[in-house]
């Protein structure tokens, strides 16, 4: 309706023997001064020599010869020049017909159509607890995938998921040292709070004891080499729960995926690359180095090609990889499993912002063809009163633990009506999902967010579950209509 109004503007101004390129249109404040208000009589009046009021009024005369099919009911010139227009019951009678007619459809282009793209989010580890900062980035991720669907891109969702390295070694020290952590009775769902629980001991036990931070780093060493039996034992059964826990609240959150990715199958397909890559002469200005050793690590100096950026290790002096070394191997997978992608993006938090330009930068010297098909999108982080929230911690508030307590307070605020227990459970789920999802989505991308419970769950005012109450309010008298 916008480009149609712009179009009458134009048709109207041309016959008034008047040429304009550009035409401003917005909503005005307040409904009572239109659907659409434009300042287009004041921006030109002074180079047609007219008085701004003057010319508005004669606009209006003319869009109103022009208003053929009636979607305009009133248009009026007001005070100092604008011109504010009504739309009429015809148009949203049709735009309702449209958008029933349509329905799942309504809205959708074929901008994007024969792209193919991947998007990495969430990103959860196992062994450690579903963290607060997933809540976001799956939020995010998930509600890019679908604009990018809804615009005719096809779509595929990834998951990178960290299942070696020192928290899994945590982990296993905190179950080794308590019995209790270890009974593998229970849902997969029990178990995999245990192993958060087994984190936060471990990770305690290695900030405070020295001891404990040997014992770990053997545990971790033992993890890589696969040598012990029984750590072999507790790694499968932990992997395993923690990822059919995480399976159930992308079951919640709407996600499906269709890659996983694990680090360590990446680990060694980016050493591989880093090593083949070794004092590697890029051809340039002047000739420079990709990687090159130093103290025994194999190092990325970033600055020389960007002074903006840094050096980081991509092989420690123990010969092992770094993350930056299973990203490269993440992102030359990604394209061989869909070698005809035109687009990988990546969603993480704002810390790693840095840290990914430098990679990005290796990867565009190693991969040229990669360089532009590549894109990160960053967000804050999500805190509640109390400031930032750690997982090594045993007394936060975990991702998934706001999830199940948001839909409880639903349970309590919809206690007494008269629903069956499945039905109840159903409604709850989905609003308490729509609380923290457009908690998350109503923000600017880049900033962090302060979640309030109780706003996020209220019907009045900008909040989900406003919004859903809004839809079936619509969708009733849709009904009895």
């Amino acid at each position: 309706m916008e480009k149609e109004i712009k179009n009458l503007i134009k048709d109207a101004l041309k016959n008034l023997n008047i040429e304009v390129n550009d035409i401003v249109l917005e909503h005005p404040e307040d409904l009572r001064n239109g659907d659409y208000s434009t300042n287009v009589a004041m921006a030109i009046a002074k180079s047609v020599k007219a008085n701004p009021k003057e010319l508005a009024q004669k606009l209006v005369t003319e869009i109103l010869r022009l208003n053929v099919d009636k979607y305009i009911e009133k248009a009026e010139a007001a005070s100092a020049g604008f011109v504010n227009f009504y739309l009429s019951r015809k148009f949203f009678g049709r735009s309702i017909e449209e958008i029933l007619n349509k329905g799942e459809n309504f809205g959708k282009n074929d901008i994007l159509s024969g792209q193919k793209i991947m998007i990495e989010y969430t990103d959860p580890n196992p062994f450690k607890p579903f963290h607060i900062g997933h809540l976001m980035t799956n939020a995010i991720g998930e509600s890019i995938a679908r604009i990018l669907e809804h615009s005719g891109a096809a779509v595929s969702r990834a998951n990178y998921q960290g299942d070696i390295g020192l928290h899994v070694a945590k982990a296993i020290y905190g179950i080794l040292k308590n019995k209790k952590l270890q009974d593998k009775s229970g849902s997969h769902t029990l178990h995999a709070m245990n192993i958060g629980l087994a984190y936060a001991q471990g990770s305690e036990a290695c900030e405070n004891s020295e001891n404990a931070k040997k014992e770990i780093d053997k545990i971790n060493k033992k993890i890589y080499d696969k040598s012990d039996r029984k750590i072999n034992e507790i790694y499968d059964w932990g992997f395993k729960a923690t990822m059919e826990a995480f399976e159930d609240l992308y079951r919640i959150l709407g996600t499906k995926f269709e890659f996983y990715f694990l680090e360590s199958q990446m680990a060694p397909i980016g050493e591989r690359i880093v090593k083949d890559n070794l004092d590697k002469i890029i051809d340039s200005p002047r000739s420079r180095r990709i990687f090159e050793e130093s103290d025994g690590a194999i190092i990325f100096k970033a600055e020389k090609y960007d002074v903006k950026l840094h050096t980081r290790v991509f092989i420690t002096k123990e010969s092992l990889p770094t993350y930056e070394t299973k990203e490269l191997g993440l992102t030359a997978e990604k394209f061989k499993t869909n070698p005809d992608m035109n687009l990988s993006i990546v969603i993480t938090g704002s810390e790693q912002a840095d840290y990914m330009k430098v990679v990005v930068k290796a990867i565009s010297l190693i991969y040229p063809e990669y360089e532009k098909k590549m894109l990160h999108i960053t967000h804050g982080m999500m805190k509640l009163a109390g400031g930032k929230m750690s997982s090594r911690k045993g007394n936060v508030i975990t991702g998934e633990s706001l999830i199940r307590d948001t839909i409880s307070l639903i349970e309590e605020k919809t206690r007494g009506r008269d629903w069956n227990e499945t039905e109840k459970n159903r409604i709850a789920e989905m609003v308490g999902v729509a609380a923290i999802k457009y908690s998350i989505l109503r923000s600017s991308l880049g900033g962090d967010i302060v979640y309030n419970v109780e706003e996020s769950i209220s019907t009045e005012g900008d909040s989900g579950p406003y919004l859903q109450y809004s839809c079936a309010r619509a969708n009733s008298v849709l009904e009895k209509a």
